[in-house]
């Protein structure tokens, strides 16, 4: 029987990184991985996804290219192309993790885990593809299997994978649909709304809160709205989808509008994107006394689920789901193992959240409404793209940039942005909050002219009503 000083069950972006991370305090290490190295953001969601919309950002390009004083006749597209490009850099990527494991001599183990009781760390049973189990030991067990996509049964929301989507058969479409239901207004359902509208279809997003993107601020979320209206997409907010069903070659949908009305509308595919759930079946949690929440596993701040040995990352462990926050978690676990005395507890407070859509969205910190229900007296700071030099010459001028300060200490809150390239820009204030910075560090920082980031000065500025070009 083999044995490990860890092994990590799943390769996400949280599994191998921690993986890695063991290897180089020195950790023996196996990560085991039922499907392609990577997890879902690699193969099936953060980097296909972008590949998809970098190709509808360049049609988008393409179809402007008037207004650049050049000449492109009838911009159009190849569905299939576009999809094996989106393919091709996942399976890169995919590769190159393989790669990383084997630099960092960590052992890859293809299979299905579950859990034993055993000490001092839970014994993991790996199942191959051949159908028969092996077991290993480890001193420590580090639990990284994802989430998938949720379905809602009791609103006749489920998937069927041909004509109701999930983001995977939304990534490989078999065709491109003319009519598309989009439910639900997060991250993942604006994004293939933006890209598939950018494509021709006619999108219809529906979202049972009252507005887009709920949990960015409000402001960002009313500016979004309106540039997404604007390029042709109809948003349905207050609204409720039910009894989706897929017919032969259609999807009928029930909607119940904000106003009450009630109405049946057919689509060519619909795409769910109403939540993730925790991948926590199958792997003997409950019988080793595993505190499972609404299908996540309950942790503390370095990753301890409270049975000896065992620890747990990422998306499995609740919200913020984001590549980024397991893959910080993964390290911050794995640290607190090997007893790093500069090890400190996952906070989730400095978590950049990025939306790829055309405009894109960014924000790190409290919203305006969450600051103001926290007791902050706050002031806050603005600035529009149309007042910025380089966002001008990028014919991007749609765009603003909103700063949350805390009047008394002028800590920097929460930071929001909406406009060309913003999911770069927004690590400007993410380092600002993780360094503790005040509005005063931030004012007197050199931004370079000229850049999109000027805009995040401006908006600092405009806090204490010191902007300059507006």
């Amino acid at each position: 029987m083999s044995s490990y000083d860890l092994i990590v069950i799943g390769s996400g972006p949280g599994g191998y990184v921690a993986a890695i991370r063991a290897s180089q305090l020195g950790m023996k290490t196996a990560i085991v991985e039922r499907e392609s190295l990577g997890g879902i953001c690699l193969n099936w969601g953060c980097i296909p996804t972008k590949a998809l919309l970098r190709s509808a950002e360049v049609l988008h390009l393409a179809k402007h290219a008037k207004s650049f004083g050049l000449k492109i006749e009838n911009p159009s597209f190849d569905l299939d192309a576009v999809v094996k490009r989106s393919r091709g850099v996942a399976s890169q990527l995919s590769n190159g993790v393989k790669f990383l494991m084997k630099k960092n001599k960590i052992d890859v183990i293809e299979g299905s885990a579950r859990l034993e009781k055993g000490a001092p760390a839970p014994k993991v049973i790996v199942r191959g593809k051949d159908g028969k189990d092996t077991p290993y030991t480890a001193k420590h067990v580090m639990l990284a299997t994802g989430a998938r996509a949720r379905d809602i049964p009791q609103a006749g929301l489920v998937a069927d994978g041909k004509l109701i989507w999930t983001y995977r058969e939304a990534m490989t479409p078999d065709a491109m649909p003319k009519r598309l239901l989009v439910v639900g207004s997060g991250a993942i359902g604006i994004e293939f709304a933006s890209f598939y509208n950018e494509l021709g279809a006619e999108v219809t997003v529906v979202e049972v809160m009252d507005r887009i993107l709920p949990v960015e601020d409000a402001e960002i979320s009313a500016f979004a709205e309106k540039d997404f209206k604007k390029q042709g997409l109809n948003i349905l907010t207050g609204a409720k989808v039910e009894n989706v069903k897929a017919g032969k070659n259609v999807v009928t949908a029930d909607i119940t509008t904000n106003d009450g009305k009630k109405e049946t509308k057919e689509f060519d595919r619909a795409i769910l994107a109403v939540g993730i759930v925790g991948n926590v079946e199958n792997l003997g949690l409950e019988a080793l006394g595993v505190k499972i929440d609404k299908t996540h596993v309950t942790v503390d701040g370095f990753g301890r689920t409270g049975v000896p040995g065992l620890y747990a990352i990422g998306d499995l462990t609740g919200p913020p789901w984001l590549a980024h926050k397991a893959s910080h978690e993964g390290v911050t676990c794995v640290e607190g193992i090997a007893g790093k005395n500069h090890a400190e507890p996952f906070d989730a407070s400095n978590i950049p959240g990025c939306t790829y859509s055309h405009p894109q969205v960014a924000s790190v910190g409290l919203t305006e409404a969450a600051a103001k229900a926290k007791g902050f007296d706050i002031k806050v700071g603005r600035f529009p793209f149309i007042g910025n030099g380089k966002a001008i010459a990028l014919g991007a001028e749609n765009g603003l940039v909103k700063t949350i300060f805390d009047k008394k200490t002028g800590e920097l809150l929460g930071a929001h942005m909406i406009g060309a390239e913003v999911t770069e820009l927004i690590q400007g204030y993410v380092i600002a909050r993780q360094g503790e910075l005040t509005e005063a560090d931030i004012l007197h920082t050199v931004f370079a002219h000229p850049t999109l980031s000027e805009t995040m000065h401006e908006a600092v500025l405009d806090a204490e009503g010191r902007a300059l070009h507006i």
